[in-house]
């Protein structure tokens, strides 16, 4: 659970300081490849550091549950970076 939180503020933090509100599809494609990134190494985190603890457990489906999970890490992320970059337009207009 906290390592969705975190990825989840690391996506705001992303959009929030990524230069342009009007380049969606860049923030998109390099919040998507950041997401996955970071989806790889929070999973390869929590399976080793605390793997009793894994946010959804979707272990027992073996390594589709692993990229199920990368997956849901990037759309974590890339839902924060568009709040991110939300939040930009509404700060700094």
């Amino acid at each position: 659970m906290w390592f969705y939180l975190l990825d989840f503020i690391l996506g705001i933090a992303f959009g929030f300081f990524h230069r342009g509100k009007e380049d969606r599809m860049g923030i998109l494609r390099n919040g998507a490849i950041a997401g996955l990134v970071i989806g790889i190494i929070f999973v390869l985190m929590s399976m080793f550091l605390v793997p009793e603890a894994v946010g959804l457990d979707v272990g027992f489906l073996g390594i589709f549950g692993i990229f199920i999970d990368i997956l849901i890490y990037v759309i974590i992320f890339v839902i924060g970076s568009l709040v991110g970059d939300w939040l930009e337009g509404l700060l700094r207009k």
